[in-house]
């Protein structure tokens, strides 16, 4: 989520081989030692660009496979802090196959998709970048890891969200990060629950503060979404909510934020002038669903 983009280039990666050129052609030095305070910026920054920039990328856009047959009598609570470690050390030792055939093992014994979304493929992802800041695995290594979840979730993308592409399309929702971001991983999975749940959604990359305000007059949405990776980037929030509510062609179009910041202090949503705010899909959706009803009395 910066202007000068370093991440790992999971969209574009078919392979392996492609994932692990794409870490050696983007990330070079030391990867088990720090040299001073300047290192320990850049990787830093690195890390947060990494991981959170499109590490599981939008499933809609995602190649579409044929669904495996699991069970349909889902149990909650199946997925725990043991499964992520376990997740973890596969992605980082065995190759793929191995990877998606224990995730299928969750799902067979009834693992519901949003837990395996939240609960252990999120945190597997944040985990891979601790193991990167803490120098216990290197940039090549984190690359490898993330894209073999990525191949695995793009196997899960048509179940996850079953018939949603064959309804008609329910309230528009624009979800994007700050103008001059890119997608973060919390926002691609984000964008997957609202379009599981039928509504119309606009996601992308946001070059400037005219493009958004081009975006919300010319096209009009229910529900407008910042996704922020920081919490030193406020000032720009309240900016950008102040410039949509000015602009938008929708005078009841409620405006969400969401992010590490937010999850922390829920309190900030108000500040920088937000309906709401929420810790993951799951609940974004359901704080929409209330926001639409209270603007709009839409149910």
């Amino acid at each position: 989520m910066v202007v000068v983009r370093q991440q790992l280039v999971t969209r574009e990666c078919w392979t392996e081989a492609e994932a692990v050129a794409a870490a050696r052609t983007r990330f070079s030095g030391p990867s088990s030692s720090r040299q001073g305070a300047a290192a320990e910026t850049q990787r830093e920054l690195l890390l947060k660009r990494a991981v959170e920039t499109e590490v599981i990328p939008r499933l809609l856009l995602a190649q579409r496979v044929a669904p495996s047959l699991l069970p349909v009598v889902p149990k909650p609570g199946i997925v725990g802090a043991r499964h992520v470690g376990e997740l973890v050390d596969l992605v980082l030792a065995q190759e793929l196959p191995a990877v998606a055939e224990y995730v299928d093992e969750l799902r067979f014994r009834g693992a519901p998709l949003e837990d395996v979304y939240l609960d252990l493929l999120a945190p597997a992802a944040r985990r891979l970048g601790d193991l990167w800041t803490e120098d216990k695995c290197d940039f090549t290594e984190v690359t490898v890891g993330l894209w073999r979840l990525q191949q695995v979730t793009r196997e899960l993308g048509p179940a996850f969200h079953g018939n949603a592409d064959l309804v008609a399309a329910g309230p528009r929702a624009l979800l994007v990060p700050l103008p001059g971001e890119q997608h973060t991983f919390g926002l691609s999975m984000v964008v997957d629950f609202f379009r599981r749940a039928g509504w119309g959604v606009w996601s992308g990359a946001v070059a400037s503060n005219a493009d958004l305000a081009s975006l919300v007059r010319g096209q009009s949405f229910a529900l407008v979404g910042f996704s922020v990776a920081t919490g030193d980037r406020l000032d720009q929030v309240g900016s950008c909510i102040r410039l949509v509510r000015r602009s938008t062609c929708n005078p009841h179009v409620g405006v969400m934020v969401g992010g590490p910041a937010f999850a922390e202090h829920p309190e900030l949503a108000a500040a920088v002038g937000a309906d709401a705010t929420a810790i993951d899909g799951r609940q974004a959706v359901a704080q929409a669903h209330t926001l639409l009803t209270l603007k709009t009395g839409q149910q």
